[in-house]
Protein backbone atom coordinates (compact mmCIF):
# COMPACT_ATOMS: atom_id res chain seq x y z
CA UNK A 1 0.00 0.00 0.00
CA UNK A 2 2.66 2.33 0.59
CA UNK A 3 4.64 1.92 -2.52
CA UNK A 4 1.24 2.38 -4.24
CA UNK A 5 1.15 5.86 -2.60
CA UNK A 6 4.94 6.43 -3.41
CA UNK A 7 4.39 5.73 -7.15
CA UNK A 8 1.16 8.07 -7.25
CA UNK A 9 2.85 11.24 -5.72
CA UNK A 10 0.29 13.63 -6.70
CA UNK A 11 -2.77 11.52 -4.86
CA UNK A 12 -0.27 11.30 -1.52
CA UNK A 13 0.23 14.93 -1.53
CA UNK A 14 -3.56 15.39 -1.70
CA UNK A 15 -3.88 13.18 1.03
CA UNK A 16 -1.49 15.10 3.33
CA UNK A 17 -3.07 18.29 2.93
CA UNK A 18 -6.46 16.67 3.75
CA UNK A 19 -4.69 15.46 6.87
CA UNK A 20 -3.50 19.52 7.61
CA UNK A 21 -6.85 20.47 6.69
CA UNK A 22 -9.05 17.92 8.87
CA UNK A 23 -6.58 18.24 11.89
CA UNK A 24 -7.09 22.18 11.55
CA UNK A 25 -10.80 22.04 11.34
CA UNK A 26 -10.69 19.45 14.57
CA UNK A 27 -8.42 21.99 16.21
CA UNK A 28 -11.78 24.97 15.52
CA UNK A 29 -14.38 22.92 16.77
CA UNK A 30 -14.89 24.19 20.83
CA UNK A 31 -15.53 20.69 22.92
CA UNK A 32 -17.74 20.48 25.88
CA UNK A 33 -16.09 18.95 29.11
CA UNK A 34 -16.83 15.77 29.20
CA UNK A 35 -19.94 14.62 31.75
CA UNK A 36 -17.46 12.35 33.94
CA UNK A 37 -14.60 14.80 34.07
CA UNK A 38 -12.46 11.97 34.32
CA UNK A 39 -9.75 10.55 32.27
CA UNK A 40 -10.38 9.89 28.41
CA UNK A 41 -8.52 7.75 25.74
CA UNK A 42 -9.91 9.90 22.68
CA UNK A 43 -8.47 12.84 22.91
CA UNK A 44 -4.99 10.91 23.33
CA UNK A 45 -5.95 8.46 20.31
CA UNK A 46 -6.88 11.37 18.34
CA UNK A 47 -3.48 13.05 19.16
CA UNK A 48 -1.45 10.03 18.48
CA UNK A 49 -3.61 8.54 14.99
CA UNK A 50 -3.85 12.03 13.41
CA UNK A 51 -0.35 12.52 13.94
CA UNK A 52 1.12 9.19 12.91
CA UNK A 53 -1.21 9.43 9.77
CA UNK A 54 0.04 13.06 8.93
CA UNK A 55 3.89 12.33 9.24
CA UNK A 56 3.82 9.02 7.61
CA UNK A 57 1.94 10.92 4.02
CA UNK A 58 4.54 13.48 4.81
CA UNK A 59 6.75 10.82 4.25
CA UNK A 60 5.58 9.05 1.57
CA UNK A 61 4.95 12.16 -0.23
CA UNK A 62 8.45 13.50 -0.10
CA UNK A 63 10.25 10.75 0.13
CA UNK A 64 8.40 9.01 -2.83
CA UNK A 65 9.77 6.01 -1.56
CA UNK A 66 13.43 6.37 -3.37
CA UNK A 67 16.87 5.21 -1.41
CA UNK A 68 18.35 8.92 -2.69
CA UNK A 69 15.55 10.99 -0.54
CA UNK A 70 15.80 9.01 2.65
CA UNK A 71 17.88 12.82 3.87
CA UNK A 72 14.36 14.28 3.59
CA UNK A 73 13.04 12.01 6.58
CA UNK A 74 14.75 14.59 8.62
CA UNK A 75 12.93 17.84 6.68
CA UNK A 76 9.11 16.36 6.95
CA UNK A 77 9.95 15.11 10.84
CA UNK A 78 10.67 18.99 11.42
CA UNK A 79 7.42 19.81 8.98
CA UNK A 80 5.48 17.69 11.07
CA UNK A 81 6.42 18.56 14.73
CA UNK A 82 6.66 22.25 13.44
CA UNK A 83 2.73 21.74 12.51
CA UNK A 84 1.81 20.12 15.81
CA UNK A 85 3.30 23.64 17.42
CA UNK A 86 1.56 25.51 15.56
CA UNK A 87 -1.47 23.30 16.03
CA UNK A 88 -1.65 23.64 20.09
CA UNK A 89 -0.99 27.35 19.56
CA UNK A 90 -3.91 27.82 17.22
CA UNK A 91 -5.66 26.16 20.01
CA UNK A 92 -5.03 28.73 22.28
CA UNK A 93 -7.09 30.93 20.28
CA UNK A 94 -9.54 28.30 20.12
CA UNK A 95 -12.62 29.44 23.09
CA UNK A 96 -13.15 26.51 25.64
CA UNK A 97 -9.89 24.84 24.29
CA UNK A 98 -6.30 25.43 25.46
CA UNK A 99 -2.86 24.81 24.31
CA UNK A 100 -1.34 21.70 25.72
CA UNK A 101 2.47 20.74 26.11
CA UNK A 102 0.87 17.02 26.58
CA UNK A 103 -1.22 17.07 23.52
CA UNK A 104 1.99 18.19 22.04
CA UNK A 105 4.01 14.91 23.32
CA UNK A 106 1.60 12.63 22.39
CA UNK A 107 1.85 14.64 18.84
CA UNK A 108 5.39 14.00 18.68
CA UNK A 109 5.23 10.09 20.13
CA UNK A 110 2.81 9.78 16.75
CA UNK A 111 5.14 11.69 14.34
CA UNK A 112 8.32 9.62 15.96
CA UNK A 113 6.61 6.04 15.52
CA UNK A 114 5.51 6.93 11.93
CA UNK A 115 8.92 7.96 11.25
CA UNK A 116 10.61 4.76 12.74
CA UNK A 117 8.30 2.05 10.90
CA UNK A 118 8.74 4.50 7.69
CA UNK A 119 12.57 4.36 8.18
CA UNK A 120 12.24 0.77 8.27
CA UNK A 121 11.60 0.41 4.55
CA UNK A 122 15.18 1.46 3.75
CA UNK A 123 16.94 -0.05 6.10
CA UNK A 124 15.62 -3.41 4.81
CA UNK A 125 14.71 -2.39 1.34
CA UNK A 126 12.74 -5.38 -0.59
CA UNK A 127 14.45 -6.80 -3.48
CA UNK A 128 13.36 -6.78 -6.76
CA UNK A 129 12.54 -10.33 -8.60
CA UNK A 130 15.58 -9.32 -11.03
CA UNK A 131 18.41 -8.28 -7.90
CA UNK A 132 16.65 -11.89 -6.70
CA UNK A 133 17.64 -13.62 -9.59
CA UNK A 134 21.30 -12.07 -9.92
CA UNK A 135 22.15 -12.64 -6.63
CA UNK A 136 20.89 -16.12 -6.54
CA UNK A 137 23.12 -16.67 -9.65
CA UNK A 138 26.02 -15.86 -7.19
CA UNK A 139 25.56 -18.51 -4.42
Amino acid sequence: MISWFEKYNKLSWFVTVTIIMLIFYISSLTFTPSAYGGFSWKPIAYHFYAFLFLAAFLLISITQGKFENRKFIFIAVIIALFYAVSDEVHQRFVPGRACSFSDFLIDSAGILFATLIYSLKFLHPKKTSSEKYNSDLYY
